[in-house]
Order: C-alpha cells, then structure tokens, then sequence
C-alpha cells in the first residue's frame, strides 16, 4: 500500500472519528463514566502503558472508580470497585455476558466459538453445559485426582534425589512447574506426558514449540492490540498482527487435531478428556463436533497451566519471604497428616491455612490481572453512568484486590485474613456471574496439593540474606519478573519414598 492511499484512509477515518463525536458523543454518549481526554482516532491508547492493570489503577486515583476510556472508536469502561463489580455481575450479568471481537478470536479461538470467546447465546450455553459436565464436573474432576498426585509426587521426589538431607541446595523452579502442571492437564485431555525422563523426545520436543505458541498468544490476547481499535492499522497488518496469529492459529489446530486422531487410532478407553468427547460424538455429532473438542481442549491448556504454575511461583515466593507462614502451614500438616505417608487430594479439607495461603496469594498476585473483557449487549447503568450497547467493559481485579477501603492491610501478605467470615467472598480471581472461570476447583486442589507437599517435604530458604525479587512481568498473566530459585533440603517424610 502506498503512501497516498494510507493518507487517504487517514484523512477518511478522521472525519468518521469527528462525525462520530458530533453525532453521538453530544447526544446518544451523555453521563458517560469520567475519563482522560480523548485524542482524534487513536483516543486514549497514548494513555495506555504497560502493565495496564497499574496504568488503570493510576488514572482510577484522578478520575473515580468507574472511568471511560476511548481504545481508537471503541468505548472502554473500567470499573475498580468491589461494589461496582458486584453491580455488573448480578444487577447487569446477562447484558454484560458477551466477550468483545478481538482478531485472536477469530484466528486462535476458531472464529469466536470456544467458550472463553463465544457470544453468549445457545452456542455459549451448550459449550458451558458441556463443560460442566463433560469436563469440569466433580466426577471428571475427582477421576483425575490419580493423575495429579503422580504428577506432582514425581516433581517431589525428583527434587529430593537432587537435594541433601545436610545441605541446602539451588532449585530454579518455574520450570519444574511449568512442566508439571502442562503434564497434568494434557494427561487429563490426552493421556500423554510430555515432560520427564521416561517421555519420548519427539513429544517434548512438540510440547516446547506449543508452550512457546502458549505463550505468544497470551501476549497477544486481551485488550492489547491496536490494530483491534484502529481499523487503518489492520489495513496494513500493523506489527504482522493477523500474519502471526494465522501463524499461531496453524501450528494450534495441528497440534490439537494431532491428538484427537491419536485418541480415535487407539482400540482402547483411555478415560482421558477427548476420548470421552469422542465417544459422545458418536451419538451426538451436532454436539461434539471435533472443532468444539479442539476449543475444549485449547481452554484447557490455556486456563489450567500457565495460571496454575505462575500461582505456585508466587505462593512460594510468599511463604519464603515469611518463614512463619511457612512454619504455620507445616504445622498444620503435621498435626493434621503426620510425617509417615505424603499428603494428598483427600488431607485438603483438613488444611484450611493452606488453602488461605493460595488465597493470599490470588489476591495479591491475581493470574488474570485484568479479567476476560467483556461487551455489553444493551445499554445499562454501572455506578449511575450510562454505559452504551457495545461497550467493552474491563475489570481491575489486580487493583479491587489491593484496596484499603475493602483490604486491611490491602498490600501485606496475610493468609490469616480469610479465616474471617466474609472475606472470600470479596475474592475475585476467578471473576463473577455466568461467565467466571470454571475451573476454579480444579486449580485449588492442583495448587493446594503442589504446595503442601513441597512445604510438607523440603526445609525451604532464600537464595541469600537479601529480599526475594517480587517484580512483576508486564503480560496477560502476571509472571514474575525473575524465575524463583530457592535453597532447599529432603526432609525425613519424602527420603523415605526415595530410599
């Protein structure tokens, strides 16, 4: 494209922009939410620096806890508020329950039709109804519990033939859960591990280029793209945006329809979650289609493994940075599971401190800093501002989690907290309404195990005498910045099933 047709769409979508504000800005658009002032075409994109979760929390300070920003022509509301959100996801859940149509929808998320990205409708309410009880329900979630307890006892003993029961040993660890918990949830979808000693290394070699595909297109979702707000940008594929999600998008469906003909080559139930799938397509083929597998299954990896691991990483880092968490929650075990068998799945409910641990650390480290998008069908009323149809609406959890009016001691870390009534029910990390996150259990009881073992089984330390890097990583999920490495020793429980 040349230089005078780009001027040309330039002058072009100016003047839709100015028409645009005469129009509707003066009559439709009165008692928006406050917001900064917005710039021809681009609007308040200049606003936005990354990470945004802090760029919002800044511009929430000047302008009040539901602000309106301007992403190119799209309206954006942010709200910051627990009152707020409770507000959108009860008074206003339906007409907030569709996601905005972002180009990783269309290329990754099989044009709009997985269940993170669907508009709500019939389509949304039969992938839901098959989530629920084809994939996340109590049962399939109880089944598992094998799978986990050998996956993360393996990462326990592997550690422990690494360490010394006299002397601290260096650990980096957001490797270690990275490939466990990838290990788990495609065991659960698959039956495969694709991490380990005894795993083949063709399938490690094409669980690293997924993972990498994994984490590019986490760059690349939500509200961060440009090119979905400035419709000229598209035009020129600005930062080869669409180049590299078809790019995604490929080597995604390849992998996935990879698994799905291995599982229907093999004469055997396998109980795993395609093979399940599968054989409901046979009786149901309108339902399960292998598309609406493929979308399950991306869901999955996607939910289940970087936020789980990250979420490890910084609980970990929490309990180190206060010893006496540590020691509270491994006296907990200790009176509740003893020193002479390793914890498991059914010892949780018994272990409420650990539980409030990775509560503690959802609130102050939320996976999902700025929860899934969603789009408001309908006009509707959030704060007492009027917030028009096709609205995209973004919530704050990093900061609604952080705030003194509803936190004491919103900034410190303080797992006691949740032992007072109430207090979960302002936890938001797994946000509200019909479309929050389903696979709440699921994470709590992977996390909850994983960490009570490693307290239950190792002697645990910082690297040195200085604090530990609590950085974080500017991104979809909240990583940290640094990779934790810990110094770390067996104790007595775990040598005992090494020897």
């Amino acid at each position: 494209m040349d230089i005078i047709s780009i001027l040309s769409y330039s002058f072009f979508y100016l003047a839709l922009f100015f028409i645009f504000n005469l129009l509707f800005k003066s009559r439709k658009f009165n008692n928006l939410p406050p917001g900064p002032f917005s710039l021809p075409i681009i609007g308040n994109l200049h606003h936005l620096k990354r990470p945004l979760h802090h760029t919002f929390k800044g511009l929430s300070k000047k302008y009040g806890d539901v602000i309106s920003l301007w992403f190119g022509s799209r309206l954006v509301v942010v709200v910051s508020s627990p009152s707020l959100v409770q507000e959108c996801f009860t008074k206003n859940d339906v007409v907030l329950a569709n996601r905005p149509r972002f180009l990783s929808g269309k290329y990754i998320f099989y044009n709009y039709t997985t269940l993170g990205s669907t508009t709500y409708g019939e389509h949304w309410r039969n992938l839901r109804r098959i989530t629920a009880i084809d994939v996340l329900s109590n049962h399939r979630i109880n089944s598992s519990s094998g799978i986990r307890r050998d996956e993360t006892q393996r990462l326990v003993k592997k550690l422990a033939e690494e360490s010394s029961s006299k002397e601290f040993v260096e650990v980096e660890l957001r490797s270690r859960f990275f490939d466990m918990t990838f290990n788990n949830i495609m065991r659960m979808i698959s039956g495969k591990r694709y991490y380990g000693d005894d795993c083949d290394m063709t399938d490690a070699e094409e669980a690293k280029e997924f993972r990498a595909m994994v984490t590019d297109l986490l760059k690349l979702s939500g509200a961060n793209n440009k090119n979905d707000f400035l419709p000229i940008l598209r035009l020129i594929d600005f930062e080869n945006l669409e180049k590299r999600l078809k790019k995604i998008s490929s080597k995604t469906d390849t992998f996935l329809r990879g698994l799905i003909q291995e599982q229907r080559s093999k004469n055997q139930h396998t109980n795993t979650m395609i093979d399940h799938l599968l054989s409901l397509q046979e009786s149901q083929p309108e339902y399960y289609t292998d598309q609406i597998i493929k979308g399950l299954a991306l869901g999955m990896l996607l939910a289940g493994t970087d936020s789980s691991a990250v979420t490890l990483e910084w609980a970990l880092s929490c309990v180190l940075t206060h010893p006496e968490v540590l020691e509270t929650a491994r006296y907990e075990i200790e009176s509740n599971v003893g020193q002479d068998r390793l914890l498991d799945e059914s010892d949780l409910p018994k272990l409420p401190y650990l539980k409030n641990i990775i509560y503690e650390t959802l609130r102050l480290y939320t996976p999902a800093p700025l929860s899934l998008p969603h789009s408001s069908s309908d006009e509707c009323i959030i704060g007492g501002y009027k917030v028009p149809r096709d609205t995209i609406l973004l919530v704050n959890a990093w900061a609604i989690h952080r705030d003194p009016k509803s936190w004491s001691e919103a900034t410190s870390f303080k797992p006691e907290r949740f032992e007072k009534e109430g207090e979960l029910d302002k936890l938001i990390a797994f946000g509200l309404g019909r479309r929050a996150c389903p696979g709440e259990v699921l994470a709590m009881r992977a996390i909850s195990l994983t960490l009570g073992l490693l307290i239950q089984c190792f002697d645990w330390k910082r690297m040195n005498e200085n604090e530990i890097d609590m950085r974080e990583e500017s991104g979809f999920t909240l990583s940290r910045l640094v990779p934790l490495k810990a110094m770390y020793k067996a104790r007595p429980v775990i040598k005992k099933f090494v020897e």
